[in-house]
């Protein structure tokens, strides 16, 4: 059974940094994408940022730019968000998620992604 499992939220400042982690289990993502979304109070889920199978290549909303940081370890296994200048209108549960193969696109339709977490809940105060 394939398994997320998020870790790194908490209450922070505005103007500070956390790294959320996401652990895969059941399978390596060697080859698949990995991403995150996140979802505020009263708000649908939005996509934050993706990383392609090779880890190379990045995806971001416009909006993170330059703020947050995706990356994945060699193995597949481990998917991060550094998150730096963080603002009280990024508190919102983050959700990791998982596609089985890296298509060459998809990146920011949830419905593309073939696994999720649970969320880690991540609150900004001002």
């Amino acid at each position: 059974q394939v398994q997320l499992v998020e870790s790194g939220g908490g209450l922070v400042q505005a103007g500070g940094s956390l790294r959320l982690s996401c652990a895969a289990s059941g399978r390596t993502f060697s080859r698949g994408a990995m991403g995150w979304f996140r979802q505020a109070p009263g708000k649908e889920r939005e996509f934050v940022a993706a990383v392609g199978g090779s880890g190379a290549i990045t995806y971001y909303t416009d909006s993170m730019k330059g703020r947050f940081t995706i990356s994945k370890d060699n193995a597949g296994n481990t998917v991060y968000l550094q998150m730096n200048s963080l603002k009280p209108e990024d508190t919102a549960v983050y959700y990791c998620a998982a596609k089985k193969w890296d298509t060459g696109g998809g990146y920011y339709t949830q419905t593309s992604y073939d696994y999720w977490g649970q969320g880690t809940q991540v609150t900004v105060s001002s």
